[in-house]
């Protein structure tokens, strides 16, 4: 099922011993477009600390009393590396968020997780203790490796907040700006860019999936989408309050003649 980004605003972290916080943000990958990381809100528990939580660790959400329970403890939580949110997240950074809880990089591998499609299924390996990695003498081999190799990647985190308001571009214009996203409840991807083109037509919201973006300029907070301003404008429009199924996607590609991701 489809979840708008903004449903998540506020939602409750629950740790297996407690409350950690609330949502106050998320970052996506803009290279597989699949949000991270949950940034939440400590609040007076941590003196408003913000930290990272990782879909890694999240549990069947209650999405009724609005709570994210994860598998991890408050503790953990408070001993895990600090990464200033207010910055670009490194992979340096990513690195020891991911050491410190045992979870396997993400950007090594087939999957949207790595070896995984679905974050549920990725295995971790967190101690009794500290928390650190249980691994044996080849996995760390392995991990070293992989490490190396990735050194000086672009991370290619951003932020939903700060992506809200770009504006986009189409092959003959600018038709709007992003006003949300929305996400695989079960993988997390991000499945469409809900852009508002209100200052075209009126009142008139449409989707668009990251496959049919040709470039995000973050110098000059745009984005490029490799279709006419015609073809969006007579798209179907998006209701917020509709279900989206599978029918009313297959009814979106087929208006763009462009093949779904289900297959996949």
């Amino acid at each position: 099922m489809l979840r708008d980004t903004k449903s998540l605003d506020n939602f409750a972290i629950r740790a297996t011993d407690g409350e950690i916080g609330k949502i106050k943000d998320m970052y996506f990958d803009d290279d597989a477009w699949a949000l991270r990381y949950f940034v939440v809100d400590t609040g007076e528990w941590l003196a408003s600390r913000k930290v990272l939580i990782s879909p890694v660790s999240v549990q069947e959400p209650d999405w009724h009393g609005k709570t994210l329970p994860v598998s991890i403890t408050k503790s953990q939580v408070s001993n895990s590396p600090e990464i200033d949110t207010d910055k670009p997240v490194s992979r340096q950074n990513e690195e020891q968020y991911f050491g410190y809880y045992g979870y396997p990089y993400y950007w090594g591998g087939m999957g949207l997780w790595g070896d995984a499609m679905y974050p549920y299924e990725v295995p971790t390996h967190i101690s009794s203790g500290a928390g650190w990695v249980e691994r044996q003498r080849d996995d760390e081999a392995a991990m070293a490796s992989e490490r190396a190799r990735h050194r000086n990647d672009d991370p290619h985190l951003r932020s939903c907040e700060t992506v809200k308001g770009y504006h986009v571009h189409a092959t003959d214009g600018e038709i709007g700006h992003v006003s949300g996203f929305l996400v695989d409840e079960d993988t997390w991807a991000i499945r469409y860019l809900v852009v508002n083109t209100s200052n075209w037509w009126m009142g008139h919201e449409v989707l668009i999936a990251p496959a049919w973006i040709s470039g995000v300029h973050w110098s000059d907070k745009t984005v490029s989408v490799d279709l006419s301003r015609d073809t969006i404008k007579a798209s179907p429009p998006y209701d917020a309050k509709a279900l989206l199924d599978r029918e009313w996607e297959r009814n979106l590609y087929k208006h763009y003649g462009r093949p779904g991701y289900w297959p996949a």
